[in-house]
């Protein structure tokens, strides 16, 4: 027996990477509820603030392969320790940034250091943990802190900016981080198997450069904010990333995200669920915590406290899809799914905010159960479908894939926000046409102008982008409905093959 299963402290071991594992899956929607406080604290634009928000998510999508590689290759305690002292000290420096470019930048060693001890914590797990049922215990218990951290982000932003500064969010990281590192350098055994081989850090940079340029061509082409050149030539070179890692994915001997594996429908509908899910919970918290603050005039506490039942309903999502597949069958499970998520998204359109009464609750506890059950039918999907010598590249394809969605759905959610929030606005008379082009980028755009007039003038103003801002909501959400149920044909059609037993 190895030295884990013999150890006595693998329980103390467990806590301590799960408390490790906390805050980098808090830290992926904390941030939700303080889009408006943001925006009005650092004088932040509309793409700084996407930037902030997404920029964790698609780092991270990039990132998480090639540093679990590392961890095969170094000792997952090593790179643990190194995450562990990056993330702390991104942590207070995102906590103190005086200017929104200093916060995205922050926010890029936050996601590096994510990356360096998420996939550390699952492999510590699987290691300290070699009896099957106690193993299976560990990894529940993963799976309930990853849910329940990213439910509860909104609701503890909220707590925070209720009472505190902005940097507040990233400070309450700090204290975990060093209590944390000295007992998994006081925990973790100091030797461990090793696997030699190549580090696909090259094949890494290059998706993640791609992706990168990608999301600032579409940012700025939609805002307008740059020439017309620049964007093509942005989006062309991200693209031509994006194929050049595709073309060395299909080339390596070891590549860093088997895309082969594509050549599975059932891998392509579970990719395809993994990332509307993912992406679909991003962008209508992102949306529904700037509706309730901006146009409903809430709290950050308050806005947090609405979003409990989507997040809460995600939470218990993972059993449901896991009964109902096996009972009835992997295909009419994940595309039902993506079905109710899409008539939710749709009554949720034409619903009044002002007076949500039990029907709003109701519908964002249906969609958050639909859109978990839709993101745990993409898991069996996609480790249903391959052989069990193939499943860590499976793995690793789905959780690039949740990663992607959900910096994806935040980025597109804020960017057709944008477009349909400018089409929408009409300022009032005698605003110049520089602020009024200032206040059309977004609503936090629009109070930021609204400091600079009279009360009159600011009102008017403000009530005018409340008008738009709601239209918008709706028009996206509409928008988003429409989509999600398009994929959910696709889905049927694709996991055609999938047999009820293969759940």
């Amino acid at each position: 027996m190895s030295y884990y299963f013999l150890n006595p402290k693998r329980w103390l071991i467990l806590i301590a990477v799960m408390l490790a594992f906390l805050p980098v899956v808090l830290d992926m929607t904390i941030l939700h509820v303080a889009v408006p406080t943001l925006t009005q604290a650092l004088g932040a634009t509309n793409n700084q603030v996407l930037w902030v928000i997404d920029i964790y998510p698609l780092l991270m999508a990039g990132l998480l392969v090639p540093m679990g590689t590392l961890a095969d290759r170094v000792g997952n305690r090593l790179i643990l320790l190194i995450g562990l002292v990056i993330f702390g000290a991104a942590s207070a420096a995102t906590a103190f940034a005086p200017t929104a470019q200093m916060l995205i930048g922050a926010r890029v060693m936050l996601a590096l250091g994510g990356s360096m001890i998420m996939p550390c914590v699952l492999g510590i797990i699987r290691r300290t943990f070699e009896d099957d049922k106690e193993r299976g215990l560990a990894l529940g218990l993963w799976g309930t802190v990853g849910a329940a951290g990213a439910a509860v982000g909104p609701l503890i932003g909220g707590a925070l900016l209720e009472h505190f500064w902005w940097g507040s969010v990233f400070l309450i990281n700090v204290p975990l981080m060093l209590v944390v590192a000295p007992a998994c350098w006081l925990l973790l055994p100091r030797q461990e198997q090793t696997v030699p081989g190549h580090w696909p850090i090259g094949q890494a940079l290059l998706l993640v450069m791609g992706m990168i340029a990608v999301v600032y061509a579409a940012k700025t082409g939609f805002g307008g904010k740059q020439p017309l050149a620049v964007v093509l030539l942005t989006l062309a070179f991200g693209l031509a990333m994006l194929v050049l890692f595709a073309r060395k994915q299909f080339r390596a001997a070891a590549p860093m995200l088997d895309l082969s594996l594509l050549a599975h429908p059932a891998i392509v509908a579970g990719i395809i669920m993994a990332v509307v899910a993912s992406g679909a919970l991003a962008g209508v918290e992102l949306t529904l915590a700037q509706e309730l603050q901006y146009v409903l005039d809430k709290t950050p506490l308050q806005a947090g406290i609405f979003l409990i039942p989507i997040m809460a309903a995600a939470a218990v999502g993972g059993p449901v899809a896991g009964w109902l597949s096996a009972r009835y069958g992997l295909r009419p499970v994940a595309s039902l799914s993506m079905v109710v998520a899409a008539l939710s998204l749709g009554w949720l359109a034409v619903q009044d905010f002002h007076a949500p009464g039990v029907i709003v609750p109701l519908l964002l506890a249906l969609l958050g159960l639909a859109l978990s059950i839709g993101l745990t039918a993409s898991s069996i999907a996609i480790m249903g479908s391959v052989d069990a010598s193939k499943g860590g590249a499976a793995g690793s394809l789905e959780a690039t894939g949740y990663e992607l969605g959900t910096g994806l759905g935040i980025t597109l959610f804020g960017v057709f926000m944008s477009v349909i929030f400018r089409r929408n606005l009409t300022t009032p008379a005698g605003l110049s046409p520089d602020l009024a082009d200032q206040a059309a980028v977004s609503m936090g755009d629009t109070y930021l102008v609204a400091r600079q007039l009279s009360d009159d003038q600011a009102a008017a103003l403000v009530a005018a982008g409340k008008a738009a801002f709601s239209t918008t909501h709706s028009v996206l959400l509409l928008t988003s409905a429409a989509l999600i149920g398009g994929l959910a044909v696709l889905v049927f059609f694709l996991l055609t093959d999938m047999r009820k037993d293969s759940a």
